[in-house]
């Protein structure tokens, strides 16, 4: 690397530094994004406010409601008697969910038959509903073990030919085991592809900011007078930006290790390695960005145009494999998508370049044919 271009990155990082607006860029956003995802954002669903409505009144149905108020997932709020006061509770959002018993309830259990709880639920937000509803059936399947298990013993007491015949059946039992997030909390899953988003909005953001800001001060032109080739203005236009990336790593990272106690199972040099992959394709978009804008406005506004659509399809909130197949197929243009799996799958899992190979191909390749095509652009543009 000679003067020239080492002169122009201590350039780059002067006015960076100097500029309030750049320096607000580079060290406002992973802040304040690391807050949003690791304490706003959460998609746990902990004491769930659920409203009590008893239409039997018997012992059976007092064991359930016990069952609810002492899980943790649950908080009892309301009480119901009747279905108009049930869904005046769900209108006005006293609850997120109705505990409806019907009458003969303990008479079915007691007879071996089939009882019926009712489960209703406030559908505004989808997701809560699904977790509340599987909670909500936990508890009742822990019931029905519970009375099974209750009946069993009773006709063993009796000394029962049945009986004893239903103790020596075979009993399959189901036990989960989660790994990776044991405890199943949502800020393991964002808190990593939080890095992701920083790198890509950051040096995506200030490289196009840096280039454009030369031409709209009428700069550009003094620059080319001088012995600065095009591929030496390129590169000193790019590096800082990425030491800056890199530096934004390295604090997200430690904010998540420190502050949120995210897991992390893999290599850093490897994260390391990726993250140069992947600035690539950000510093090469952002150099594309400045060959299409005029003013520093336009230019941030082609960053937001062109990473929204990318956040969204990169898996950061939602999974891919639900949306529908022309954009799956589409996500594959996506940059994010392969560097979100490698950051999960380096802090969650811990796995390596023997699994991630894949990723890191797709991620080299997009990222050489970006910075390629942008700089060729940009190049012809000086000409």
């Amino acid at each position: 690397m000679n003067g020239r271009v080492l002169e122009i990155i201590r350039k780059e990082f002067k006015q960076t530094l100097r500029d309030p607006r750049r320096r607000t860029l580079v060290f406002l956003p992973p802040v304040v994004q690391m807050l949003v995802f690791g304490y706003a954002v959460n998609l746990d669903v902990d004491h769930a406010r659920i409203a009590w409505m008893d239409q039997d009144l018997s012992v059976e149905s007092r064991e359930l409601r016990e069952r609810f108020a002492a899980s943790p997932s649950f908080r009892i709020t309301a009480q119901a008697r009747m279905e108009q006061e049930a869904s005046a509770i769900l209108d006005r959002g006293g609850a997120q969910a109705v505990i409806r018993v019907r009458a003969g309830f303990a008479r079915e259990i007691r007879s071996g038959g089939s009882a019926e709880g009712q489960i209703l639920l406030d559908g505004t937000d989808s997701n809560t509903a699904s977790i509340i509803g599987n909670y909500a059936g936990s508890v009742l399947a822990g019931l029905n073990k519970t009375l099974m298990e209750r009946r069993q013993r009773e006709k063993l007491a009796g000394r029962t030919q049945q009986g004893a015949a239903l103790l020596r059946l075979p009993a399959v039992e189901a036990r989960t085991r989660v790994w990776f997030n044991p405890e199943l909390r949502s800020r393991i899953y964002f808190v990593p592809g939080v890095l992701v988003n920083i790198i890509m909005l950051v040096t995506l953001m200030l490289t196009a900011l840096s280039v454009v800001g030369e031409s709209e001060k009428k700069t550009m032109e003094q620059i080319m007078v001088t012995p600065i080739r095009p591929l030496e203005l390129i590169l000193g236009k790019t590096i800082p930006f990425g030491v800056l990336g890199f530096i934004d790593m390295a604090l997200i990272t430690g904010i998540a290790l420190a502050v949120f106690r995210v897991p992390f199972r893999g290599s850093f040099l490897l994260l390391v390695f990726c993250s140069l992959l992947f600035l690539l394709t950000t510093l090469g978009a952002g150099l594309f960005i400045s060959t299409i804008s005029e003013t520093q406005q336009q230019a941030m506004m082609s960053t937001f145009f062109f990473f929204q659509p990318a956040f969204m399809l990169s898996g950061f909130a939602f999974p891919i494999r639900n949306m529908p197949e022309a954009v799956q197929w589409l996500t594959y243009l996506n940059p994010m998508r392969y560097f979100m799996e490698i950051v999960r799958g380096v802090f969650l899992k811990g796995i390596g370049a023997e699994i991630l190979w894949p990723q890191m191909l797709c991620l080299g390749a997009l990222g050489v044919a970006v910075l390629t095509f942008s700089a060729m652009r940009f190049r012809k543009r000086l000409d």
